[in-house]
């Protein structure tokens, strides 16, 4: 490991292991998957190493928008490494999949911060279960979405079965649950399973300018529009519009609100503190 590196993990910048990087850029948390040499695939190790990163990012009060993406250009994350795992029934399967426990992002943890996925290359199986689990999503254009699970005689675990149900359409859900297929960039984003597709040089840089876009907005009022958005799928209308009501009553307490409005009369850019 080079002085650098050294450096940035002593300061809390890198995580603990190079298998996932966590760096910081201004206001944006960036998450990599670092193993390029395997397809970004995740084993016990990565894991644990996203674990940290995703409540590194969920805590940190400086960071207001999230960045995930793999290293390299071949792969946002080819899933989860099944050269780690062993036949079912043998005393090590369960410790293989116990890593499916940990604090991850596309397993419930409740991140209201805006993720934004940057992805090249393959995003299969977990790798497409992760991007599920965001907000905005820009795609390359030679990206490939699939989730394989089913051809290896498992299913997409960590809430795959049911995000892909819910935020696609049923039929396109059906297709890449029960084939097991690679769809293209093209089609993912008719399926609304992207939110862009761009040059895969630009994949990045975009995300970025959406990051700055968000940024621009009050950050206390963005986390209450996506835990509103995402709690409220699954109540009645009356009760999730209760909901926004109260949610809506303590932003107009915070100096953010405040200052918004100040900021519109003064014709400039709002200040805001998240808070």
């Amino acid at each position: 490991m080079g002085v650098l590196s050294q450096l940035l993990m002593e300061q809390g910048i890198l995580s603990q292991t190079e298998k996932v990087r966590y760096e910081t850029d201004g206001r944006i948390g960036k998450i990599t998957i670092n193993r390029p040499e395997k397809l970004n695939a995740m084993d016990s190790e990565t894991y644990r190493a996203l674990s940290e990163a995703w409540t590194t990012f969920q805590t940190d009060d400086d960071v207001w928008v999230g960045i995930v993406t793999g290293e390299g250009n071949r792969a946002f994350s080819a899933g989860a490494d099944l050269t780690e795992a062993v036949e079912p029934g043998s005393v090590e399967w369960p410790e293989f999949w116990r890593t499916q426990e940990e604090m991850l992002l596309n397993n419930g943890l409740d991140v209201w911060k805006p993720v934004i996925a940057a992805v090249n290359g393959y995003c299969l199986a977990g790798g497409l279960t992760l991007l599920l689990a965001t907000d905005i999503r820009i795609a390359g254009e030679s990206a490939q979405f699939g989730l394989s699970e089913v051809k290896r005689g498992i299913l997409p675990g960590n809430g795959g079965t049911q995000r892909a149900i819910r935020q696609l359409p049923h039929m396109a859900a059906m297709e890449l649950l029960l084939t097991g297929d690679h769809v293209d960039a093209e089609r993912a984003r008719d399926w609304n399973l992207v939110t862009t597709v761009v040059p895969d040089e630009e994949v990045m840089s975009v995300a970025e300018e959406y990051a700055a876009r968000i940024l621009a907005n009050g950050p206390l009022a963005v986390r209450a529009i996506k835990e509103l958005t995402v709690r409220g799928r699954n109540m009645s209308l009356a009760d999730a519009m209760r909901l926004e009501e109260s949610f809506q009553y303590h932003l107009l307490q915070t100096e953010d609100a405040k200052e918004g409005v100040v900021a519109f009369a003064e014709d400039r850019e709002p200040d805001y503190r998240a808070r």
